[in-house]
């Protein structure tokens, strides 16, 4: 009972973190690509986690971060 509820809330998790990085990028006035390449990542990375489509590592959230130019936590804050 517990586990199809977990995986829930990861995906609405992911989901919200996608949204809130896409929020930043296009803020910056960056593409995929352009974030991509900044981080050190391959550009369909960049929208599997936009899209909350697949699980990413937790170095990935460092790399977007200093992309971005932000602190860590403000990938999570809710604007």
């Amino acid at each position: 009972m517990g586990e199809p509820r977990r995986a829930k809330v990861r995906l609405d998790e992911r989901r919200a973190f996608g949204v809130r990085l896409r929020e930043l990028r296009e803020a910056r006035g960056m593409t995929q690509e352009d974030l991509a390449d900044a981080a050190g990542l391959a550009r369909p990375v960049v929208g599997y986690i936009e899209r909350a489509s697949r699980d990413f590592g937790v170095s990935h959230l460092f790399d977007l971060a200093a992309a971005l130019d932000v602190p860590v936590s403000e990938l999570f804050e809710d604007h």
